[in-house]
């Protein structure tokens, strides 16, 4: 047993003696008092007198959940997201049975609208329910429903060391899911700058072009102009998408990103960020934002982005780079390996390289950052026995984030699903695995099993500078991904000072809740009216004030008295924000 755990076990022991002496002290004639149905608190101490942690329970505890399965998800040997090897997995290794209440194929929303629906209508709620950011909004709602439980007391009581001290890696994870001092969801985390992109090209064709890779926009214009006037690999002008991005629903995402395009003048739309008087200001009504608007508009006109770009989502960008006649997509450091690999099977001979994202006209560089988490899992106040969610939870920690050898989870999850090794014990690439490779991480509660914010960055570091592969993770980089992946990771870093985070991480505004959608979708009109000519430029001051008129001008006075406590919190913390 590790030292944790018999820590943990000591002090609810305590906790149990305390209780009972206390309750031998109680006067006799006052009888017992319930708990407060209205807390949000499930105190460590009332759970540890009913049941304390374990490393296994017996008899067995259940634990009910709800699934949005994404509809790439594979399963294979006759399993189900109810039924499979990961439930089969808790229920032998900690005497836990996962319970599923209803799955539902995550298309269009519908585990967000499933959700909605069982709240509304008073069906059974799950005792444990992970949500991704997509249905940020559906999490709040849970949240504010006062059905699911403040967590702050379970993390401190049970959480382990090495799960506490990845949260630490960016203490802001818990903004969105606090009320006061009160944290009401645990936060997913995600690797640090997973989602931060860089600009990857083709290099085969920059090789016969004899270009370099662009450093700046009026390099990167000479470039499109090329790919596009003399492409190399023969097609015409019109085949020819020489960057390839989209902004079906907003101008900030994580592939086919264009928002640096906006960065390159001094702004990011769709963020908070940091105004000159220190106050947040919302980036899409920053003046800089015309300066962006304009130069899309140029390359739309001149056919250097794609005409259906107002159309396009994140994966549909990735399709004409596959298809080998983009030559030039946004992306994170690890597209070498997906989707890009996958341009050889159309275009042999094919070679992506990654580049740094190109200065403006004064040398201006900005690129949206990643936060360190995507997503929430919610604790019922009806569930009998959440130190148990720990007991799961902490084991994925301690033993898959961060494995030591002898651990069992060195290599992967599940053999046979996730990984499997040779006759040698060497990892093989996941498309060699016998029956074919299942993302069986995503069976578990928690999205992508557990993760430490900065683990990835630096496997992929550590390979950059010639490091033999040995842990989990650089094992799975050196099989699994593209080559040039970890020198990728490497050249995100060189522009590190160039990423820029959200820098509003509370939970939505009162305004937000009535507005926030008409406000988007009035940028996404005009946006788009001006990139593609139907509006002139002089809409974006007609879109910046019909912003602040509906709306908008509140929620700039609603984020900053958010942000005015967070400031305050930490001066008195002795942190930097």
């Amino acid at each position: 047993m590790g030292a944790d755990r018999k820590i943990r076990l000591s002090v609810l022991f305590l906790s149990v003696m305390l209780a009972v002496s206390l309750a031998g002290c109680k006067d006799k004639d006052a009888g017992d008092i319930p708990p407060n149905p209205n807390s949000d608190v499930i105190s460590p101490a009332v759970v540890a007198n009913n049941n304390a942690y374990k490393d296994k329970y017996n008899p067995e505890v259940t634990v009910t959940t709800a699934w949005g399965v994404d509809p790439e998800l594979k399963f294979k040997n006759g399993e189900s997201i109810e039924q499979n090897v990961a439930t089969r997995w808790a229920k032998e290794m900690f005497g836990i049975e996962i319970q599923t209440l209803w799955s539902i194929t995550d298309t269009n929303g519908a585990f967000g609208t499933k959700l909605r629906l069982a709240l509304s209508s008073g069906q059974e709620m799950p005792d444990i329910v992970t949500i991704g950011t997509a249905d940020t909004a559906v999490a709040q709602d849970l949240i504010d429903s006062g059905l699911y439980a403040e967590v702050g007391e379970l993390f401190d009581a049970y959480a382990s060391s090495t799960w506490k001290e990845a949260m630490a890696q960016d203490p802001d994870v818990w903004n969105p899911y606090s009320r006061g001092d009160r944290k009401m969801g645990l936060p997913v985390l995600d690797y640090a700058y997973n989602h931060d992109y860089i600009l990857w090209y083709r290099q085969d064709w920059l090789d016969k072009l004899h270009l370099q890779v662009p450093a700046t926009m009026e390099e990167l214009e000479k470039v499109m102009e090329a790919f596009k006037a003399h492409n190399p690999d023969g097609l015409a002008p019109d085949q020819v998408i020489p960057l390839s991005i989209g902004f079906k629903s907003t101008m900030s995402t994580w592939m086919g990103d264009p928002s640096w395009i906006f960065g390159a003048y001094g702004a990011l739309p769709d963020q908070w960020n940091t105004g000159p008087d220190g106050k947040l200001e919302f980036g899409s009504v920053n003046p800089a934002i015309a300066q962006g608007l304009a130069k899309l508009r140029e390359w739309h006109s001149k056919g250097y982005i794609p005409q259906e770009a107002a159309l396009w989502d994140e994966n549909k960008t990735a399709e004409p780079a596959v298809a080998g006649i983009a030559g030039i997509i946004p992306g994170p450091y690890w597209m070498s390996g997906w989707p890009l690999k996958d341009t050889l099977q159309n275009v042999p001979g094919a070679v992506w390289t990654p580049g740094v994202i190109p200065a403006g006209p004064d040398g201006t560089v900005m690129r949206h950052g990643t936060p360190f988490s995507n997503g929430v899992t919610l604790i019922s106040k009806a569930m009998k026995h959440p130190e148990a969610f720990f007991t799961y939870e902490n084991y994925l920690f301690d033993n898959f984030a961060a494995p030591q050898t002898g651990s069992g989870l060195e290599n992967g999850l599940f053999a046979g699903y996730d990984y499997e090794l040779s006759a040698s014990g060497k990892m093989l690439p996941s498309d060699k695995i016998s029956g074919g490779y299942v993302n069986s991480i995503r069976y578990l509660l928690v999205r992508d099993g557990a993760r430490i914010p900065y683990a990835q960055l630096q496997a992929m570091l550590n390979l950059a500078d010639g490091k033999e592969p040995s842990t989990r993770l650089e094992k799975d980089i050196a099989v699994n991904y593209g080559k040039s992946t970890p020198a990728a990771a490497k050249l995100l870093l060189q522009q590190k000072d160039k990423s820029h985070k959200d820098m509003f991480t509370g939970p939505a505004t009162e305004t937000m809740k009535s507005r926030l959608d008409y406000l988007n979708n009035l940028e996404n009109e005009v946006f788009s009216a001006i990139i593609y000519g139907v509006q002139p430029l002089a809409a974006f001051d007609d879109f910046v004030a019909s912003w602040r008129a509906g709306g908008g001008e509140q929620i700039t006075r609603e984020v900053n008295e958010w942000y005015n406590t967070v400031k305050s919190e930490e001066n008195e913390a002795g942190t930097v924000h």
